[in-house]
């Protein structure tokens, strides 16, 4: 059995009254009231006789924990709820956000708004501007109007909901609802507004809701809900959805009914039988309220379930206004916080007559104007990477836009004296334009004052500059393939192998032959004498036969590893010199950053204002520090207005341009004479720009997104970069490489070789002196000394002759054709001696004073 009991608000006198004498009739819980100040009263009454008091009502105080408290609350905390706004708000990423309250607070509560919203104001979301202002019905207009002017964007409202189509009204005649304008309502039953007007034009409308009126169960407790008609409440509107001050009275009825049925299977409940006048408390009401508390269903407003009789790990449905109906978007609970399950629906695209003012420059390849701009109008007077690029975004997103150029043609910098911006930036902090799109850097600096997207371009600053003009070709270029130190080590070693094998055949007994193996002759000579030693070392050299063939082990020795250093040094030159006759030569003054700033006969410069003067005047990198130095003390100044310009004096030579490395490829691809110095001296990303707190941020930053994972935007980078325009054909590798005069560090090893060849020839030839002096020493019955010593002597003589005598030298050939012994007599002093004397032999003839003065060859 039930008893209804209706009240006048703030009367708490009679409220009293009537509780007392309910509770006289016998009770086992009271339930409600729903208004703040009454329910205080009969929280006490209820807390000092210990009767379990169920509520439904919003209650803004703050209760201990572990209290001696008797109330089972249904309705969330606020404090709750103000952790529920704080994640939407960090998911929206509102920046600026004002709040709308009245004394009065919503849904029936009588709480002062402010008191309610406290918690949100003082510890907002991070970085975030809360603008707070109180309205009644009557202010609703010049309120909402005072925050048109303030450009507050994101609104909180927090009104009666009896009163908001006034507010709507407001809304409406001052034109704040299109798609700039997010509101967010704190009532909960946001469904039973007359959205009609907000649902065609793209305004943002979102709120929570603590009932489900679409969940399966609480279609089929609508039966049930019926009864409780008595209640006083209109269970449904004409919409049939379900109230949310009804559903948690519903709910709360249902906790009593739950607790009553767990106390009844252990023990017997009396009917409280207390009064207000002997203050005695129910002995059986803290039994049935520890019951009350831990019960757990699934009630219309949710998962039931209480912590020190405050709701807890409900949940909140998300909702959002969508064209023409509020859809479910997510959902917050108090253990996992807010899950958006639709982001979509947060970012998707607005209505096709929404036009956007996009700001930007002119600049290759990124926005330009069409040959035929002039019989053109509108969006197709201009062609580009970003323009291309924003056609796309505008298809995913849903949006028009204008095009215009920017008034003083740069993208922004503060100035560092006034700290006002300039450029692109200063137009959209004015809110002179929506967008600005170009080849504009995300920076800190920017990113305080404005917003970005997600970068659709990664980059870096590098440096521009002119190829230097190729060397003239000189008259004796064919000498290049070896440096200038290896051809005097040529040179010298053709010096020393010609003098060794002069030297080692005149040591060499195997070099004296006869003129002519058949015929019979009193002496033999020695092929190798100064000129043809040097004329069989050229021929070989060269690759050429000199009819000249060493006999004698040393002097084949000789021969071989000269034969063999030839082959290496022929071999490397003619290599080489193909090199060197293919590839030209780029020998640059600078290869990177730090060149520039160790030398100053050489200028560099940036694009004024931009974001690469900004990153050298801000970096803390010494060698960046030295070059901003630099730059900011030249005269005349070396920074430029524009890219061409920049480009235009490089062209003109003996400066270098520092610029994004995107720019740079574009320019390169299209002028020869042109190249890249070093590599990235940062990295950073192109982005577009939006105002502060704008909606289009995110919305346009996935649609970024999509478009690079399906490769649209890189297909529009080889599109504008190496598919249009004159592009060089210069062949990147031959830019690259570089042939190089071969050193000593290259091909050193092979004068070691010869090196070492001559000196193992010189060791054989002295074995082949002291082995054929010995020989001699005992035919002649001399001394080694003494034969030694004559045969050095005639071996070392400064005008030495290529004939000696033939004594005990056989002429094989010779020798095996001979039919008989042959003498040759000591007698010299006949006419024929005479003409020994001239040719050199006569020493070796006078030497012989004793002994055999004939000898016989074996035939």
């Amino acid at each position: 059995m039930y008893d209804i009991q209706y009240v006048p608000k703030e009367d708490t006198f009679h409220t009293s009254k009537t509780a007392c004498k309910q509770i006289s009739n016998g009770v086992q819980a009271v339930f409600g009231p729903s208004d703040p100040l009454l329910g205080a009263h009969i929280q006490s009454i209820c807390d000092a006789l210990e009767i379990p008091h169920l509520e439904s009502r919003l209650d803004t105080e703050i209760h201990v924990k572990g209290s001696q408290e008797f109330t089972v609350n249904l309705h969330p905390s606020q404090e709750l709820l103000n952790s529920a706004y704080k994640d939407l708000m960090t998911y929206l990423n509102w920046t600026k956000v004002a709040i709308v309250y009245e004394e009065n607070g919503a849904e029936t509560v009588n709480s002062k708004g402010l008191i309610r919203l406290q918690d949100l104001v003082r510890t907002p979301t991070k970085n975030t501007e809360v603008y707070i202002r109180q309205a009644t019905p009557s202010t609703y207009r010049h309120v909402m109007d005072e925050l048109k002017q303030r450009e507050m964007f994101n609104i909180i409202i927090d009104t009666k909901p009896e009163t908001i189509q006034l507010l709507f009204r407001a809304i409406l005649q001052l034109q704040m609802n299109d798609y700039r304008y997010h509101y967010f309502f704190t009532s909960l039953d946001v469904e039973t507004f007359d959205l009609e007007d907000f649902k065609y034009n793209s305004v943002n409308i979102t709120a929570f809701r603590l009932v489900d009126s679409e969940n399966i169960r609480s279609r089929l407790l609508l039966r049930d809900m019926e009864r409780f008609q008595p209640i006083g409440h209109s269970i449904l509107n004409k919409t049939n959805v379900i109230k949310t001050a009804p559903a948690l009275m519903f709910d709360s009825v249902m906790s009593l009914a739950h607790g009553l049925a767990a106390l009844d299977r252990g023990a017997t409940l009396r009917i409280a039988n207390v009064s207000c006048e002997d203050e005695k408390p129910w002995s059986d009401g803290t039994s049935l309220f520890n019951y009350v508390n831990t019960v757990e269903f699934q009630g219309l407003t949710g998962p039931v379930r209480f912590q020190d009789g405050r709701r807890a790990n409900f949940k909140l449905d998300l909702l959002k206004l969508r064209r023409d109906e509020l859809l479910k978007v997510g959902e917050w609970k108090q253990q996992s916080g807010l899950n958006i399950t639709a982001p979509k629906y947060f970012f998707e695209g607005g209505s096709p007559n929404i036009t956007l003012i996009v700001m930007t420059n002119e600049e290759t390849p990124y926005v330009m104007l069409r040959h035929n701009a002039a019989n053109l109008t509108g969006n197709a007077r201009y062609e580009g990477f970003c323009v291309d690029l924003l056609k796309a975004i505008s298809a995913i997103v849903g949006f028009q836009y204008v095009i215009e150029f920017g008034p003083d043609k740069i993208y922004g910098a503060p100035d560092p004296d006034t700290g006002e911006w300039n450029g692109l930036v200063k137009q959209l902090i004015e809110k002179k334009a929506d967008l600005a799109v170009g080849s504009m850097t995300i920076n800190y600096a920017r990113e305080n004052v404005i917003d970005f997207t997600k970068p659709f371009m990664n980059l870096g600053i590098s440096i521009l500059f002119k190829i230097p003009s190729s060397q003239p070709t000189r008259l004796f270029s064919f000498m290049n393939p070896l440096a200038i130190e290896i051809w005097l080590y040529v040179l010298a070693a053709f010096v020393l192998v010609s003098f060794t094998l002069f030297v080692m055949a005149r040591f060499s007994p195997y070099e004296w032959q006869a003129p002519h193996p058949c015929l019979k002759t009193d002496f033999v000579v020695n092929q190798f004498s100064v000129s043809n030693s040097f004329w069989f070392i050229t021929g070989t050299f060269l690759r050429q036969g000199s009819g000249l063939n060493p006999k004698a082990a040393s002097t084949r020795i000789v021969g071989g590893i000269w034969w063999f250093f030839t082959l290496i040094i022929i071999s490397s030159y003619t290599a080489n010199l193909a090199a060197f006759l293919t590839v030209e030569r780029m020998i640059t003054p600078i290869e990177s950053a730090e060149d520039l700033a160790d030398q100053s006969e050489i200028a560099y410069g940036t694009l004024g204002g931009g974001s690469t003067m900004t990153f050298f005047r801000d970096s803390k990198i010494e060698t960046y520090q030295k070059m901003w130095r630099f730059m900011e003390s030249k005269q005349p100044s070396v920074f430029v207005s524009a890219y061409d310009e920049g480009i235009n004096r490089v062209l003109e030579g003996n400066y270098a341009f520092l610029m994004e490395s995107t720019t740079l490829d574009y320019v390169v691809q299209r002028n020869c004479n042109l190249t890249q110095i070093g590599g990235l001296l940062d990295s950073k990303g192109y982005g577009i720009a939006t105002q502060k707190g704008s909606p289009w941020r995110d919305k346009i930053s996935l649609a970024i997104l999509e478009l690079q994972e399906n490769g649209i935007i890189q297909m529009l980078y080889s599109k504008w970069w190496r598919g249009t325009g004159d592009i060089c054909n210069r062949d990147e590798k031959k830019k690259e490489s570089k042939a190089n005069a071969l050193g000593i560090e290259n091909i050193g090893g092979v004068f070691v070789v010869l090196l070492c060849g001559l000196a193992l020839a010189i060791v054989v030839a002295i074995l082949e002196f002291c082995w054929n002096s010995k020989k001699n020493a005992q035919m002649d019955r001399q001394s080694l000394c003494s034969e030694m010593a004559e045969e050095l002597r005639f071996a070392l003589r400064c005008q030495g002759s290529r004939q000696r005598p033939a004594l005990r030298r056989p002429c094989s050939r010779c020798a095996q054709q001979a039919t008989g012994p042959a003498y040759i007599s000591s007698n010299v002093r006949s006419s024929e001696s005479i003409s020994h004397r001239e040719n050199g032999m006569l020493p070796m003839l006078e030497r012989r004073k004793s002994g055999v003065q004939s000898f016989e060859i074996e035939t």
